[in-house]
């Protein structure tokens, strides 16, 4: 096949790594508006259940990113001068840089034979009218997609909150939380580690708690200076950093969770952002992109009809990431409504905190589910022993 990939993210160059895998004879070229190691955001986090999807399907590119990626298993949540730690949660979590993950995969594929075209935009299909696939990765706002908006069915919810991705070179050793009041609301942050030298550092408030500290209207270094004033204790004195990007800044945005009707128009196909996004407060994003490629690589060699085959990516991807996406709406509006959680004791906070994604959670006082889990958890590590004691037993 002839396949043109427009996007250079992690979907388009790990589908392009996969499809070469399967069979080096296609003829693979990835365009990307922006030039060579330019990309948004800092550090990108993962979980086990990737890495093992990823050693499965590449086990080259697999051992590359797991030899670049840092790795933590313990999360710590700060609650004005509170803090509260739990460690060996039993769900290991990994970040690596974002530019980093790119250039694993760029160069993976370029061993590959794939063409990677960079500061290249692609206007519309027409311009690859000699692509037997296109294959649409460029993002949220897809120019490929809006074109046919109606026919895919896109649709966008913006969310209640503000947030802003940022950069620090203050190295967390956890997964850390923090949460701070202010006379305006409260105003919380997300860190986690990328690398030896920095961290990632997204802070998120409600519309009211923006507009009333001035981050709407003050410049770039203000808002930082504010930001690391604000959440001193958790920096240690280390300074936040503007997003390094192409256009850079450190922009305040609402997220856009974005579905579609369908996945495929002909030979043009939606994977990654450019098919669905899922609030970063999950961590999935990555791990989806990865996930859509590989889907769609197995889908394209299962059936050689294309129309079939992209019916049946769509069919099947949708399936796999509902789970996902409901936890990430969940997980968001916990965030929206965090006055419901945040003044009650600190181990009851992290306790629901690590529930946001529970479907009940909203709909039952927090204190009293709070109560409900705690004896659950109790009676399922009971029932584990006795299973453990009766194994024991029976093996006598």
């Amino acid at each position: 096949m002839k396949i043109a990939c427009v996007g250079g993210g992690p979907a388009c160059l790990y589908f392009s790594i996969l499809m070469k895998r399967v069979d080096p004879s296609h003829d693979i070229t990835v365009y990307e508006r922006n030039p060579a190691g330019s990309t948004y955001g800092w550090g990108v986090t993962y979980w086990d259940e990737l890495l093992a999807l990823l050693h499965a399907a590449d086990p080259e590119s697999a051992r590359a990113i797991s030899e670049s990626s840092l790795r933590w298993d313990s999360w710590v949540m700060h609650v004005r001068d509170r803090a509260t730690v739990t460690a060996e949660q039993g769900e290991v979590g990994y970040g690596i840089g974002r530019r980093q993950l790119l250039g694993i995969l760029a160069g993976q594929a370029r061993s590959l034979g794939v063409r990677i075209e960079f500061e290249r935009e692609i206007a519309g299909e027409e311009e690859l009218a000699d692509a037997d696939l296109v294959v649409a990765g460029d993002g949220i706002n897809s120019t490929l997609r809006e074109r046919h908006a109606g026919h895919f069915g896109t649709e966008v919810a913006v969310g209640r909150n503000m947030y802003v991705w940022l950069g620090t070179t203050k190295v967390f050793d956890s997964f850390v939380f923090a949460f701070t009041p202010t006379a305006h609301g409260w105003i919380w942050c997300y860190g986690y580690e990328f690398s030896k030298d920095h961290s990632t550092c997204v802070v998120e408030c409600s519309p009211e708690t923006w507009r009333g500290l001035g981050l709407h209207e003050a410049n770039e270094a203000d808002n930082l200076a504010l930001l690391e004033k604000l959440f001193a204790d958790v920096l240690d004195g280390h300074p936040l950093i503007g997003q390094a990007s192409a256009g850079g800044g450190a922009r305040w945005q609402n997220f856009r969770t974005l579905t579609n009707r369908t996945w495929h128009r002909g030979n043009l196909v939606l994977i990654g952002d450019a098919a669905h996004t899922t609030h970063y407060s999950v961590g999935a994003g990555t791990a989806l992109a990865l996930g859509d490629a590989v889907s769609l690589v197995g889908a394209l060699h299962g059936d050689s009809r294309l129309e079939l085959a992209l019916a049946r990516y769509e069919r099947q991807r949708k399936s796999a990431i509902r789970r996902t996406q409901r936890a990430a709406r969940h997980s968001a509006q916990w965030y929206e409504n965090l006055p419901r959680y945040i003044d009650l004791p600190p181990e009851e906070v992290f306790a629901l905190l690590t529930q946001r994604h529970s479907v009940l959670l909203p709909h039952v006082p927090p204190r009293l589910y709070y109560r409900i889990d705690r004896t659950a958890g109790h009676l399922l590590s009971l029932h584990r022993l006795t299973d453990w004691l009766g194994s024991k037993i029976a093996r006598r």
